[in-house]
């Protein structure tokens, strides 16, 4: 008992440790599937169409934001994903949106809001 007493920080440390360890290990087993990131990239396509529709041009980093909160909301995991990769996913989904605006009139009438 003395010597837990006098090492007590040890212990904490130890304590310390083994929580870090055992969340390490979570992050990593909770990390996205190669199917996951797939339908997380085919969801954000509508994403990207929904916060086209609401805020319309010149919105670009609103439109992030919204995208990112709708799909933090949607999925959240997402969290332990870097932004800037969620950002180019997102870049990848506004190219798919701007090449369906350019040849499916549905799609473009469902953004413009008509």
């Amino acid at each position: 008992m003395k010597w837990l007493i006098e090492n007590w920080y040890l212990v904490v440390a130890g304590v310390v440790c083994c929580v870090g360890v055992v969340y390490g290990c979570r992050v990593f087993m909770n990390k996205p599937t190669n199917e996951q990131v797939a339908n997380i990239k085919e969801w954000l396509r509508w994403a990207v169409m929904e916060a086209e529709r609401e805020l319309q041009g010149g919105t670009g980093q609103a439109k992030l934001r919204k995208v990112y909160d709708m799909a933090i909301a949607k999925f959240p995991w997402l969290s332990f994903i870097a932004f800037d990769k969620f950002s180019i996913w997102v870049d990848d989904a506004l190219v798919w949106m701007k090449e369906q605006l350019k040849v499916n009139e549905n799609i473009k009438a469902y953004v413009e809001g008509k």
